[in-house]
């Protein structure tokens, strides 16, 4: 009968909330719609081109996403749907990044010619229920969400892989993407059963205050299923950022899928992997101040007044009986003596910093796997990069690489959360800003592949030779967005990257980290050991004879292809002209994220 009841009010908390919540929601329910609409419609023919329908799905997702907002400065952060995910400024920039990588994508994928109409409605599909999982990513609030999101974005892209029918190379790309992912997926949700069960569970708010109880009165047994726990879910994300060692799988599918495909897995899979890294990365090492219960928070204050005790110190005592927060931001006024101003004072300011310095060792460990898992991603991929004879593969270490260094800013911002919280809002900010750019910079590159591949007929960089004088435009385009993987200023990419940089000093020139300092030091060596391959292939296109073996000279880069191929490496030379909107716009994505 308890249970009976406890569902029922869980079924009026969710109808109360489903209005608001849906409203919030938009962006994911136009995805689902038309992924509906594209099922629909194959069905009944194979043979109807509904790359406008797509087009114009990509757009109302993205104008529901409303990107515009994080300008005004009014976006509050909410939870929807009883706590299963949170919509606030990071919600709304990742949706906002991935849903304008659709509209590019889209339109990347019309002009060059895959897919075909008869695999158009169920490409679309597949690409738009990705998405859907990826944007759930982003506003996950709820390990179980986590896992669900996850499987939704990763299922769709091992089909993706072996888009081409017929050919064994892609065919066995997917087998084997499949094959790591559901292992990956069965280490993670092993996790996910292990910490919820200890911590009684899944909401990560409520699972923080439970760490906070948690972790002081651990002993080895516990700490010890709290870390498996941690690598556990690690490696599902791991899997999803394809860092080393569960890279495996990456080279294979980039190699055998075609370049149409890689461009999706290599920037939109990127930035929800990372999107949900830096959620859980805050979620589990800080408590919210609005998940902090305000007649608790009081009381814990008054009697630390009374016995002239430090809050810290009580807290310690009484976290035991907190329960959960309250979503209301209620203040206490001191009174002040007359002709003094009134000074506010919130008690759940002092708990929430006694909750931090108990979340430290949480902080500390996600820092130092994260940190590990950088430092070992970006050596690998850029070293692995070499002696790569195939353009796919060169650019599949590469996106291993650049992961590598994207997860470096969340070391700074784990060390520095709960003691300077404004620079680690800078250090998640320089992530956001580094994925603005990486949209372009990725999206260009398999572009022009694509495109070569559809004239030269290969993807092996020895028939790229001699490029430069058939086709100048699409060799200095490429030209300029490896110079910008690299990080070479002018280019928006070295704007990218510097953000990372500073976000390391700035986390070692506040508390001191040496493990700071060594991230610094690994990503400049590894800056100047990716400057080599990429030359190469440049070299190779601009310096190398003539390849006549595939007639460079007979068919001209057709106008469409070279417009879009312009458009989309503008924004890798000029973006730094416009930067300050670029770093307001990944500023307001942060702002009170760590609250």
């Amino acid at each position: 009968m308890v249970a009976t009841s406890d569902f029922y009010q869980l079924i009026d908390a969710l109808k109360a909330d489903s209005a608001n919540s849906l409203g919030l929601f938009m962006p994911e329910i136009t995805l689902s719609v038309f992924i509906a609409l594209f099922l629909a419609v194959r069905l009944v023919t194979s043979k109807l081109d509904l790359f406008w329908v797509a087009l114009a799905g990509a757009v109302v997702g993205l104008i529901s996403s409303n990107p515009l907002q994080l300008l005004d400065g009014s976006l509050v952060s909410e939870e929807l749907f009883t706590g299963l995910l949170v919509h606030d400024g990071l919600t709304v920039a990742i949706r906002s990044i991935l849903m304008l990588f659709l509209v590019l994508f889209l339109v990347f994928t019309k002009i060059s010619g895959v897919p075909d109409k008869e695999d158009g409605a169920d490409v679309y599909s597949l690409v738009f229920g990705s998405t859907l999982g990826m944007c759930l990513m982003a506003s996950a609030n709820h390990l179980l969400i986590v896992f669900m999101a996850i499987e939704m974005a990763g299922v769709p892209s091992y089909v993706l892989a072996g888009l081409i029918k017929g050919r064994k190379r892609g065919s066995e790309s997917a087998l084997k993407y499949a094959i790591y992912g559901a292992g990956a997926a069965g280490v993670m949700l092993y996790g996910i059963s292990l910490i919820v069960g200890l911590t009684g569970t899944a909401h990560l708010p409520t699972m923080a205050l439970a760490l906070v109880e948690i972790i002081p009165a651990a002993g080895l047994g516990e700490q010890a299923v709290l870390c498996l726990a941690a690598v556990m879910i690690a490696v599902g994300i791991a899997f999803k950022l394809s860092a080393v060692p569960f890279h495996f799988w990456a080279p294979d599918v980039f190699h055998g899928a075609c370049a149409e495909v890689n461009a999706f897995l290599s920037v939109a899979s990127k930035a929800a992997a990372l999107a949900l890294l830096l959620r859980l990365a805050v979620g589990l090492g800080s408590v919210p101040l609005n998940d902090i219960d305000q007649p608790q928070a009081e009381e814990v204050h008054q009697e630390a007044v009374l016995n002239d005790v430090p809050t810290t110190h009580m807290v310690a005592f009484e976290n035991e009986n907190v329960e959960g927060g309250s979503s209301e931001a209620a203040e206490v006024v001191e009174t002040a003596p007359a002709g003094e101003a009134v000074v506010e004072h919130d008690p759940r300011v002092e708990v929430k910093q006694a909750y931090d310095e108990a979340l430290t060792p949480v902080r500390n460990f996600i820092s130092l796997l994260v940190a590990f898992f950088a430092v070992v991603t970006a050596t690998f991929g850029n070293l692995a990069a070499y002696g790569q004879t195939n353009i796919k593969r060169l650019l599949a270490y590469s996106t291993i690489a650049h992961a590598g260094y994207m997860m470096m800013a969340i070391s700074p911002l784990m060390v520095m959360l709960g003691t300077d919280n404004n620079a680690a809002e800078e250090a998640a900010s320089a992530l956001i800003q580094y994925l603005v750019v990486y949209v372009f910079l990725n999206l260009g590159a398999f572009s022009i592949i694509a495109f070569l591949r559809n004239y030269v007929g290969s993807e092996e960089i020895e028939d790229y030779s001699g490029m430069v004088k058939s086709r100048p435009v699409l060799v200095i385009c490429l030209a300029l967005i490896f110079f910008s993987l690299v990080g070479l200023p002018p280019l928006s990419g070295f704007l990218g990257k510097f953000a990372i940089f500073a976000s390391l000093a700035d986390g070692y020139s506040t508390v001191g980290s040496k493990v700071l300092l060594i991230l610094l030091l690994a990503g400049g060596i590894n800056t100047a050991i990716s400057l080599f391959y990429y030359l190469g292939v440049i070299k190779t296109m601009v310096m190398g004879e003539t390849n006549e073996e595939h007639h460079f000279g007979d068919r001209p880069v057709g106008k469409i292809e070279l417009t879009y191929v312009i458009l989309i490496t503008i924004p890798t030379v000029f973006l730094i002209v416009c930067w300050q909107w670029v770093a307001g716009f990944a500023d307001e994505a942060v702002k009170n994220f760590i609250s």
